[in-house]
């Protein structure tokens, strides 16, 4: 079952309970991956799937940073709908995971001790190895805390 068809039967099923938050967090997320199933014009990889939903929750992190906190409204919709959507977020890599991963690359670059300047390089092979399972800026300070 595609993740398209996973969100439309959970949305079925809030607008059938009257959950109204659930419902609309639902909708977005919809409109979202038919949105990028439109411009790609063939279904979506599960991968690029994972890729909208990261893509959302992303950007309602950013919202939440951004929203004054004398705006409680605004905070708890957004964490509400945040909640929803993590909920179709692909499982991700923890920090001991992405820290072997970053082992497994040096190692496979050759690099015993990496460098600053090595940095680029090993982004490169590092990040199609995590993607969509980790976090770029925990990645990004994880193989910092390896060049030390």
């Amino acid at each position: 079952m595609s993740k398209i068809d996973e969100v439309r039967s959970a949305m079925v099923a809030a607008m059938k309970a009257g959950d109204k938050e659930r419902k609309a967090a639902l909708s977005f997320l919809l409109s979202s991956l038919k949105n990028k199933a439109i411009d790609k014009r063939t279904d979506l990889t599960e991968e690029e799937e994972n890729q909208v939903v990261l893509k959302e929750i992303k950007q309602l992190k950013e919202t939440i940073e951004m929203t004054p906190e004398n705006r409680a409204d605004l905070l708890d919709e957004a964490y509400k709908r945040l909640a929803v959507l993590e909920e179709y977020a692909p499982k991700m890599m923890s920090e001991d995971e992405i820290k072997a991963t970053i082992d497994e690359v040096l190692i496979e670059l050759g690099i015993d001790k990496p460098l600053p300047k090595d940095k680029g390089r090993i982004m490169k092979v590092l990040m199609p190895k995590v993607r969509g399972k980790a976090d770029g800026k925990l990645v990004n300070d994880l193989l910092a805390g390896f060049m030390q």
